[in-house]
């Protein structure tokens, strides 16, 4: 029908997907090219976007990697940056809520997550050692501390920016506290909420895998990668960054957009930001 669009045919589609893709191309077509120099100068094998894509077949085809399969490594990592991302969310948007309602608890407290915010994740090694010692929860540790700071002060600064005049409205017309978090808080803060969110998970994934090099996990994809380095089996430690590369883009540009859209339209945010 002559007043339908084709979306997908459109002329500003059609340019968004060349680009993608060129962008694509020009990043293996720079990788290889350093393989090529790296080689040429030093005599080094260093693993171009070919070789690198064999091993990964050979991994995913069940080939071992440092004791486990490459999904299992990849699966454990999951699993430690989950619960690390679980547990800041859980602290820093109850947090957050908390201290945007009580101006006591936000003068005594509000300094922490600004402090950790200026601390590296890295730095905390020491620190989890010392708590955990090594092993899994220096890990989870680690992940949860880097991640709490942006979603505690993204969500504080959400709750603090809610309409008082909406507040007020909602307790005047009876609103209990469930309520007045779920029908007027939350909406309100989300857009804020979201950004704290989305912050927190990429910093809760990098910390993890530089965590899983360094604590001694067994298993992980930062654990893998570090033995790799040791058997100088460089081919597994770039098909291991190209997992973490391709995670991090699955959660960024499908997971958290999908959470984003079906937030908009849950909650009419589009509307509500015009």
């Amino acid at each position: 029908m002559p007043g339908i669009l084709n979306i997908s045919g459109t002329p500003s589609a059609r340019k968004k997907t060349v680009m993608s893709v060129a962008s694509i191309a020009l990043i293996l077509l720079l990788w290889h090219a350093v393989s090529a120099v790296v080689y040429l100068q030093r005599g080094v094998e260093f693993p171009g976007p070919v070789s690198t894509l064999l091993r990964l077949v050979e991994l995913i085809q069940g080939h071992e990697l440092s004791g486990s399969t490459i999904m299992e490594h990849t699966r454990a990592s999951i699993q430690r940056w989950f619960t690390g991302i679980t547990i800041a969310a859980a602290l820093g948007i109850g947090w957050g809520v908390i201290a945007g309602r009580s101006p006591v608890i936000e003068s005594l407290t509000s300094r922490i997550p600004q402090l950790l915010l200026l601390i590296p994740g890295l730095a905390w090694i020491p620190v989890a050692l010392l708590l955990f010692g090594i092993g899994e929860l220096s890990t989870i540790f680690m992940i949860s501390v880097s991640a709490f700071a942006p979603i505690a002060v993204n969500t504080l600064s959400g709750i603090k920016h809610v309409d008082i005049n909406l507040v007020r409205a909602a307790q005047m017309m009876g609103a209990g506290t469930s309520t007045l978090f779920f029908n007027v808080l939350l909406p309100a803060a989300l857009p804020a909420l979201l950004t704290g969110m989305r912050i927190g998970i990429g910093t809760g994934w990098r910390v993890l895998v530089a965590a899983e090099m360094i604590v001694g996990t067994g298993t992980g994809l930062g654990y893998s990668i570090i033995q790799a380095r040791w058997t100088l089996d460089y081919a597994s430690s770039f098909a291991c960054i190209a997992i973490i590369c391709l995670i991090g883009l699955l959660v960024e540009h499908t997971l958290l957009k999908q959470l984003e859209k079906r937030t908009i339209e849950r909650w009419n945010l589009a509307a509500s930001d015009q």
